[in-house]
């Protein structure tokens, strides 16, 4: 729940919320009339995207989906590479780094490394590049990360994430809100998947979310929570694997966390210990000197066997690369990871649909 203090902060913006509605309800329009031109193409195109800035989890949710089909077909994720020092196409090789292709996209490289990763602001020609490949690299399925507003591509699949925390419908526009464009963008999605929800819902839960979204009948609803990994090492040459469950109360834990939504990393932290240190950082924040300094400050004068720093698995991969690092935080240095789970409703289950639509997309072509 947003403070007071927020909200009416919030709506001092209302008027540039106004201006911002009848921008992009412009644009939307002119994609509908076809004065903008989309463009489709020979291959599943499945779109993972939200209509908020940030925090619903498409990063996971992607990789649920590269679980689910990198055994059976060629994989291509295209993404845009936010916050990388580079620009245009690029395709992600073993010399790239988080500074390079951005640090989702680098995330799922080094989770994935059998699969393509590639990044460009525009992805449209992404996708041209990576169909331009020679034959045995050509994918058989691109994944288009964070892509929903870019409707210059013609999705062959959609699918729509909202935070249970922070549903759609309850949102307002920029920069009152957090949505990027209107609830009405929700009706372009074939799937609309309800993430980060908590595990103990019940039926009348369910059945309210479904009449609150007010899907089309052709729309597809799933609910996902978050299932957390153990610490594992950003420096596996430093340490091993370690059990949250070793964790005691009294433990110091340094938390950093440049994510758009921190809140549940740091409860899940403190399931297990009293006693956190947390440094909060912007989504995407690359850690400067300065940062490193302040929290090494804070790692010295809390220093014990037992002190850990621990992180997300997303600053991991731009802490790895940073040179500011002190030495000594490498071997207490962890990530948690985590997975989706897909909740049981009485729908098609998930898996199915997705390869069902694979499938059937490229036997439609042969």
């Amino acid at each position: 729940m947003e403070s007071e203090n927020t909200i009416r902060f919030n709506r001092i913006f209302y008027p540039v919320s106004f201006f911002y509605r009848i921008g992009v309800w412009f644009r939307n329009f002119m994609f509908n009339k076809g004065i903008l031109s989309s463009e489709q193409f020979p291959i599943p195109v499945i779109c993972v995207g939200n209509l908020t800035v940030g925090g619903t989890g498409k990063t996971p949710h992607t990789e649920y989906i590269i679980r689910l089909l990198k055994d059976q077909y060629k994989v291509a994720v295209l993404s845009r590479g936010y916050k990388r020092k580079t620009k245009g196409f690029l395709l992600a090789s073993p010399e790239s780094s988080s500074k390079t292709i951005g640090d989702e996209p680098y995330q799922i490289k080094l989770k994935f490394p059998e699969i393509l990763v590639a990044v460009d602001e525009n992805r449209r020609r992404g996708i041209r590049h990576l169909l331009a490949l020679p034959e045995e690299q050509r994918p058989d399925v691109i994944l288009l990360d964070d892509g929903y507003q870019h409707r210059y591509v013609v999705p062959s699949l959609s699918i729509l994430l909202t935070d249970y925390h922070r549903l759609f419908y309850q949102d307002k526009l920029l920069p009152v809100g957090r949505l990027r464009e209107s609830k009405s963008g929700a009706l372009r999605a074939d799937i609309v998947m309800v993430t980060k929800c908590d595990t103990d819902l019940h039926p009348i839960d369910y059945r309210i979310l479904e009449e609150n979204l007010n899907l089309w009948s052709h729309q597809l609803l799933y609910f996902t929570h978050i299932e957390y990994g153990e610490l594992t090492p950003v420096f596996p040459e430093e340490t091993v694997n370690r059990k949250l469950t070793r964790i005691h109360k009294e433990d110091t834990i340094i938390l950093l966390a440049g994510i758009a939504k921190p809140e549940l990393f740091q409860e899940e932290i403190g399931k297990y210990s009293e006693n956190i240190l947390p440094f909060i950082f912007a989504d995407h924040h690359n850690y400067s000197r300065k940062d490193i300094k302040k929290i090494n400050e804070a790692f010295k004068k809390h220093d014990s066997p037992n002190t850990l720093i621990l992180t997300t698995e997303k600053d991991a991969v731009r802490l790895r690369d940073n040179k500011h690092l002190p030495a000594e935080w490498k071997s207490r240095l962890y990530y948690l990871p985590i997975t989706v789970h897909i909740q049981s409703k009485n729908y098609a289950p998930f898996n199915e649909v997705i390869i069902k639509h694979v499938s059937d997309f490229k036997k439609s072509r042969i």
